[in-house]
């Protein structure tokens, strides 16, 4: 698999998918077990070093209690943040 064109998004997915999963006070077993996927993957996904598919995602917003849509939300959010602090951090000469 090559590696994503968008490495801030898989790092947004990441962070809101753990950030959620603790807030709700579950294991990366949990939410592998609901979502029917292995915790290996779970932790691949958390660290932005897996690109899920689209039925994966679907799976894991489920097992997080949202609706695959305040899913997409919170990730977008959180996309635009990182972008936003990306262009705001001075740049290294």
């Amino acid at each position: 698999m090559r590696p994503s064109r968008n490495p801030v998004l898989l790092e947004a997915l990441g962070s809101c998918l753990k950030d959620r999963r603790i807030e709700l006070g579950i294991t990366q077993e949990d939410v592998a077990s609901a979502a029917g996927i292995d915790r290996p993957y779970i932790t691949l996904i958390e660290s932005a070093r897996k690109q899920p598919t689209i039925s994966v995602l679907w799976k894991l917003a489920a097992a997080v209690q949202f609706s695959p849509a305040e899913f997409a939300e919170r990730i977008e959010r959180r996309h635009r943040a990182l972008k936003r602090r990306a262009r705001e951090a001075p740049s290294e000469v």
